[in-house]
């Protein structure tokens, strides 16, 4: 019964969106081109896709070489306008995932700003920065940036063939907006994903001539204490109880891979990006001590640690208790090389090319 109050909303969502992009491919609206290469992750649904962990893999990849920089809107802080990062930035005044590309990079300069073009100003006019490429997060519907390399990620575990837009369905756009993206990389893969599958994929996407696609599954590493100096626990994991709390968009892989590992898992869902509260946090507590389990955990998302631990008032040995997994990338097959020297030789010949060109005009 919903559906039939949400399809003609979807109808008009579909519509304005269209009308958007129309302004755009005609050039009514104005897309801003920029001297240093700009690198667009982000994706056609609502939800996680991996958006984090990806970005995290470009970082890496270029920050060795190159001056690279990240930029994102700051999704839920209590800030306005362009602020750059530092070292004592907090989640209010940059939100979760800048927090968290902080704390994992300190020595990149990260960003945040509502208006993309107003941000990469910013951070090209500050010249102790010298910055060579920016990595914009969530930023495949911002059209008012001219991206060099758009990147898009579709989840695999939930395809965007059959979807509706929203409030219907999770896609932002349609799914003809998979032209503009020069990569495609379906995140989530199982790791031993067939050829014969991928070529099934790529014939859905009816991927073009200028077009890149791309698998990628994901790497969970040891559970580990979000308190420093703790050690982790000698027990055989099968033996554990665990209260398992998520604010992601996506939770299903994460369980799938920690089941089999423990012996009970009572999952605690929260909304993605959730701000958790003192309130929650006694919630979380009170829930651990009805376990009756003697060897249990708490564990969490390396993202929703960053939130757990920002709570002010909680109780003292509230982070002995938890644990978090972190997570990374891994290309499916021999794909990897060719992605990463696509990558890389694109923003070391331009970098090159534009320092250059900005030497010159000051002669």
């Amino acid at each position: 019964m919903i559906k039939i109050f949400l399809y003609p909303l979807s109808l008009i969502y579909g519509f304005v969106v269209s009308i958007r992009n129309f302004l755009f491919d005609s050039k009514i609206f104005k897309q801003h081109e920029f001297n240093v290469p700009i690198i667009s992750v982000g994706n056609l649904t609502v939800g996680g896709t991996g958006k984090t962990p990806h970005a995290e893999y470009l970082i890496k990849l270029l920050k060795a070489n190159s001056n690279v920089a990240f930029l994102s809107r700051g999704y839920k802080r209590k800030t306005k306008g362009y602020i750059l990062a530092n070292n004592q930035s907090s989640l209010s005044e940059i939100g979760d995932e800048p927090v968290q590309i902080k704390q994992k990079f300190p020595e990149i300069p990260v960003a945040v700003c509502e208006k993309r073009v107003v941000g990469i100003n910013h951070l090209l006019k500050n010249k102790d920065l010298d910055i060579d490429a920016i990595i914009l997060d969530d930023a495949f519907q911002h059209r008012s940036v001219s991206a060099n390399i758009n990147i898009l990620l579709i989840d695999y575990t939930q395809h965007i063939f059959n979807d509706h837009l929203l409030p219907l369905g999770r896609l932002r756009e349609s799914t003809n907006a998979k032209y503009r993206a020069n990569f495609i990389i379906y995140t989530k893969c199982p790791p031993d994903l067939k050829p014969i599958d991928q070529r099934i994929i790529k014939n859905k996407l009816d991927i073009r001539p200028y077009q890149n696609l791309f698998f990628t599954s994901i790497v969970y590493g040891e559970i580990t204490p979000a308190e420093k100096g703790f050690t982790l626990f000698n027990n055989d994991m099968r033996t554990y109880s665990v209260l398992l709390i998520s604010g992601i968009g996506n939770p299903s892989p994460l369980l799938e891979y920690l089941t089999p590992q423990v012996g009970e898992i009572i999952h605690d869902k929260y909304p993605d990006h959730y701000e958790y509260k003192t309130s929650d946090i006694e919630k979380i507590e009170a829930k651990f001590n009805t376990i009756e389990n003697r060897t249990k955990l708490i564990i969490t998302t390396e993202k929703d640690l960053v939130r757990l631990k920002s709570v002010e008032n909680k109780p003292d040995n509230f982070i002995q208790k938890l644990y978090y997994i972190p997570i990374e990338i891994k290309f499916i097959e021999r794909s990897k090389d060719t992605f990463n020297k696509r990558i890389q030789n694109y923003v070391t010949e331009n970098r090159s090319n534009n320092k250059i060109h900005s030497e010159q005009n000051r002669l």
